[in-house]
């Protein structure tokens, strides 16, 4: 087994949470999503991005807007809707229950590496 694919793994499992939690801080456009996970050491690619966002708004997880670009055709950008906030709060409860099972499993790990 390879730790690489198995971290690969890890981040692909968090990435909904973590872009949803970028899109309810305000309106975002993909390629700055993009540049915020990159900022996180959450590589992805637009391969990954735009399947993602097609799925969560077909979901009805999220909305968009058109704006106007000044370098090129309209833009759009997504917003959460309320049903992709109250997704996004128990997605909150269950990662800080699973953090903390996690920790709890893992304590005496810590330090013994």
């Amino acid at each position: 087994m390879k730790l690489e694919n198995t971290k690969a793994q890890m981040r692909k499992g968090v990435l909904e949470l973590c872009i949803l939690s970028i899109i309810s801080e305000e309106e975002a456009y993909p390629s700055d999503i993009i540049e915020k996970l990159k900022n996180f050491e959450l590589i992805v690619v637009e391969g990954t991005m735009y399947p993602l966002l097609t799925r969560l708004k077909n979901a009805g997880l999220l909305g968009y807007n058109w704006r106007e670009s000044t370098s090129g055709p309209p833009r759009k950008y997504y917003h959460l809707t309320d049903d992709g906030k109250a997704f996004l709060s128990e997605l909150m409860t269950t990662w800080h229950h699973l953090v903390s099972v996690v920790d709890q499993s893992t304590k005496n790990l810590i330090g013994n590496e």
